[in-house]
């Protein structure tokens, strides 16, 4: 991993102003959060792409519903509590139901939000918006994952929900990484476990794996970015290879990865699979670093599971 660390919150700001410059159907709503979504950059460029619907989440997604209608690909953003939490319906019957070409881009999501709290850590995000039929749901890692899903989603034509954090992560994929959506990427060839990991936990999984490597313990892990469709392919070989399985989320072990995970090993090859994550409980306002010590998704606790 590179030590250069970036929030892939700053990512997306970057990658949608980027895209704006490229595709000028491209247009962006912000519920008065665009200095925290970094939408502003956008903004600054394209006043007239850019609409700021002030606290109102609900009315957002109904805005951007309709101006999809209309040939533009509208990208809507908010924290991550307001995006899957309080917009919840009309994403589901404005949106996902007459399957309209919007991409929600939720920051903030997870307990790594931090000080905010439990009441702006969205922990269930994963769970409701991969049950919403029509939906894509990916969650990236680092800088260079976040900029190719920003551009790639543009490209699909149907409703996304794309999950990004606040707090800095390392920079783990080079510039010439292929990425492809649904399609989960491998990091080592370990035999010993995998770590199934996605968003903010992946590089704490590689953490973990470079200490185990220097205990002669060989681990792969798997960077699940696309959460739905999921990459059932890459969970089945790994279930075959590998001697144990673990799933690490910065999310509700109820609903997320984990739960997505375990739904493909019951179809095709019923294993255990250990799931690190929030366990049913609300978050706690603190440092993002020790929340997610409390809350047991750090490589630490991937060794100790190992």
């Amino acid at each position: 991993m590179n030590s250069e660390m970036k929030a892939t919150r700053q990512s997306y700001g970057e990658a949608l102003l980027e895209l704006g410059r490229e595709n000028e159907n491209i247009v962006v709503l912000d519920a008065d959060l665009s200095s925290a979504t970094k939408t502003n950059l956008f903004a600054k460029e394209f006043p007239s792409r850019f609409f700021d619907m002030g606290i109102a989440e609900q009315n957002m997604m109904s805005t951007a519903a309709g101006i999809s209608t209309c040939g533009k690909i509208p990208y809507a953003s908010t924290f991550a509590v307001f995006a899957a939490g309080r917009a919840y319906d009309q994403i589901r019957n404005s949106i996902c139901y007459p399957k309209l070409n919007v991409k929600i881009c939720a920051t903030h999501a997870g307990i790594t939000v931090g000080e905010d709290g439990a009441t702006h850590q969205m922990i269930e995000d994963i769970s409701l918006m991969r049950t919403l039929p029509n939906m894509t749901v990916i969650s990236t890692s680092d800088d260079t994952e976040t900029k190719w899903a920003v551009k790639e989603i543009s490209k699909i034509n149907g409703p996304v929900y794309l999950r990004l954090a606040r707090v800095e992560v390392p920079r783990i994929y080079e510039e010439n990484q292929k990425f492809e959506i649904g399609k989960a990427i491998q990091i080592g060839d370990g035999n010993d476990a995998t770590v199934f990991s996605t968003g903010v936990t992946v590089s704490e999984a590689i953490k973990a794996q470079e200490i185990l490597s220097k205990e002669g313990i060989n681990i792969r892990v798997v960077d699940i970015h696309t959460i739905k469709p999921i990459d059932r392919e890459i969970i089945i070989k790994s279930a075959k290879e590998t001697k144990k399985l673990i799933s690490i989320e910065d999310h509700n072990i109820i609903g997320g990865l984990g739960s997505a995970i375990s739904e493909v090993l019951t179809d095709e090859i019923p294993a255990k699979l250990i799931r690190l994550g929030i366990k049913d409980t609300f978050g706690k306002s603190g440092n993002a670093k020790e929340l997610m010590k409390h809350f047991g998704i750090t490589a630490e606790d991937i060794i100790k599971v190992i």
